[in-house]
């Protein structure tokens, strides 16, 4: 349903810009907070309640704190994964860590810290009786609990620990149980770590292990792309390293940040030597009898060797229909186009400046590194004038010239499997959007260097943000009337705010949160759109609106930072074979009357 107060507010606040007059003052919000700023974080609090009252355990018989990760709308019931003709009621810690981070933030700004402990006794209760025996967590992309039986389940696909960009709130964990927080991100690096003299890794991590040597374990700094038994996908990685450093900031731990360091070395030293792009992984598995993944017929690069090299190398189909045209380039690595771009550069990239920023001096080494990954993105594959990502291999080889050179049409060649695209998926372009705005933004912030600010600047013009300043701060002008809707627009322009407290982005920011509220708040719970079933706890809507109004009230250290996080649920679902649960749950949608 539409709520006019805030359509009012919107119309109210481009009246008092157009004036010259908005939200004008001092201080360190450089604003001034109003009624209507108030209303936002009413609506906030009243979706909380609701999440706690509806979202509670109502099911197991036991009374737990613990929470379904989002309710179906018109039944009213907790959503549900299907499974071999049983429905399991999910309740998956590592999907309501942005939900955690809301209560938390709400908890501190309105002083009623219900929220918060309940966030507290859900994870309280998960180090009490639902973790394993080494000290992991049962959560994450292949594993949840069932709050019918309070017992998890994880039979529906690999069964194994996985984390992909997840990056919990450990602040939190660490204020419930700092010998548990501890102990998890240890056995975090002990099942998912194979070999640590070469630092082969894998996304799946082995229940049960005994603790190893851990930090103490020899490293032989290997040569990039060696043959192994894991995959080493950054988003995979990328969950260690973050773990690790904030086992150094908690603990002063030397040990943990030395191989979150050697870790993030690892890709560093894949990138590309001539052009310092890449990479998505720095390790391709070994064909030679890997008891992992059988020969698959069909795929056969599925499990074995290096799936682009299979698609794309000199031995491939591919090069039989076409020639041998990019030789020995083809690396899953060095893939630069479609969902890889953003792994890379947005999920990992912004994870790591948040990280390095509050690590101070201990994170200076990482921060340099993803600023020189950041800048040779924005040199060498960023198309300022059409605001999107050119696709090419790591060592720049444009794939659009490729593929007018050998006749594929409209760009390239149509992917049978993943190698850095989907099936059915081409060699376009990747319009850069808000994500990579609010990131650019961010390491312009933190390093001062011109090239981020410009490439913020083309950004924003091709987001249709207008001007945000030749400096920042400087010359700014806004377009106001094409304000978004989208919760990540409002982490940009406060990302912008950071960078120079001119009160125009907040202006902007505050007319795309009420929007947002028009256009995502349905049925007391935020929502793509009113004809969506599902609604998702673990939403951003309600951190980006707090997320604002500590900013506006001068006091943005009360609402946890977002850091990139994100839930999922990877595995067979009935009627859909293996899938998400963003297909699978919060995809669906009906027919309105």
């Amino acid at each position: 349903m539409k709520t006019a107060r805030f359509i009012i507010s919107a119309i109210a606040i481009l009246i008092l810009v157009s004036a010259g007059t908005a939200y004008s003052g001092g201080g360190e919000a450089g604003t001034v907070y109003t009624a209507e700023d108030e209303k936002r974080l009413k609506l906030v609090r009243e979706y909380a309640e609701r999440v706690l009252e509806q979202g509670q355990d109502q099911w197991s018989g036991h009374n737990t704190p613990l929470l379904a990760d989002g309710i179906n709308v018109v039944t009213g019931e907790p959503v549900k994964w299907r499974f071999e003709g049983d429905e399991f009621i999910v309740s998956n810690l590592a999907n309501q860590q942005n939900l955690f981070r809301a209560l938390t933030g709400l908890s501190n700004l309105t002083g009623d810290t219900r929220y918060k402990d309940r966030a507290m006794e859900s994870i309280r209760y998960h180090f009490d009786h639902l973790t394993s025996d080494c000290g992991l967590l049962r959560w994450g992309g292949h594993q949840f609990m069932d709050l019918q039986t309070l017992e998890a389940v994880g039979h529906f696909d690999a069964n194994q620990h996985e984390f992909k960009n997840n990056f919990p709130f450990y602040e939190l964990m660490w204020e419930v149980d700092p010998d548990a927080t501890a102990r998890f991100i240890r056995a975090f690096w002990n099942a998912h770590i194979f070999d640590w003299e070469i630092l082969d890794m894998n996304r799946h991590g082995r229940w049960g292990l005994e603790m190893g040597d851990l930090w103490d374990h020899e490293f032989d700094n290997p040569e990039p792309f060696f043959e192994g038994q894991g995959l080493t996908f950054i988003n995979a990685g990328s969950d260690l390293i973050y773990s690790a450093g904030m086992l150094k900031r908690f603990t002063g731990e030397q040990g943990a940040l030395d191989w979150a360091q050697r870790l993030h070395g690892m890709y560093v030293a894949a990138r590309h030597p001539d052009t310092g792009l890449g990479v998505y992984q720095y390790s391709k598995l070994s064909p030679r009898d890997n008891p992992r993944a059988p020969v698959n017929v069909l795929f056969p690069w599925r499990g074995h060797g290096d799936r682009a090299e299979w698609q794309f190398g000199p031995e491939s189909e591919f090069a039989e229909m076409y020639g041998p045209v990019f030789g020995d380039m083809p690396r899953e690595g060095w893939v630069i186009w479609g969902g890889r771009v953003k792994s890379i550069y947005v999920q990992n990239g912004f994870m790591q400046l948040s990280m390095a920023e509050e690590m101070g001096d201990a994170g200076a080494e990482i921060l340099q590194e993803t600023a020189d990954g950041l800048a040779a993105l924005a040199n060498q594959v960023y198309d300022p004038e059409h605001n999107h990502f050119i696709p090419m291999w790591a060592d720049g080889t444009d794939l659009r010239e490729t593929a007018k050179e050998i006749g594929l049409i409209p760009y390239g060649y149509y992917c049978r499997e993943p190698a850095g695209c989907q099936p059915g998926n081409t060699w376009s372009p990747l319009d850069a959007d808000m994500e990579f705005l609010m990131t650019f933004a961010r390491v312009y912030r933190l390093t001062g260097e011109e090239l981020f600010w410009e490439t913020a600047r083309h950004m924003a013009r091709g987001l249709g943000l207008g001007e945000i300043g030749r400096r920042p701060g400087q010359g700014v002008a806004l377009n106001m009337q094409a304000a978004g809707s989208g919760y990540d627009e409002v982490f940009a322009l406060l990302e912008l705010y950071r960078a120079a407290e001119h009160p125009d982005y907040l202006n902007r920011a505050r007319i795309v949160a009420d929007r947002m509220i028009e256009e995502h708040f349905h049925n007391g719970f935020f929502m793509p759109t009113e004809s969506h079933i599902n609604a998702n706890y673990n939403t951003l809507e309600p951190l980006a609106l707090l997320t604002l109004d500590a900013v506006l009230r001068g006091e943005p250290e009360l609402v946890p930072a977002h850091v990139g996080s994100r839930g999922y649920i990877h595995g067979r679902f009935d009627g859909l074979g293996r899938t998400n649960d963003g297909v699978a749950i919060w995809s669906q949608r009906r027919e309105l009357p």
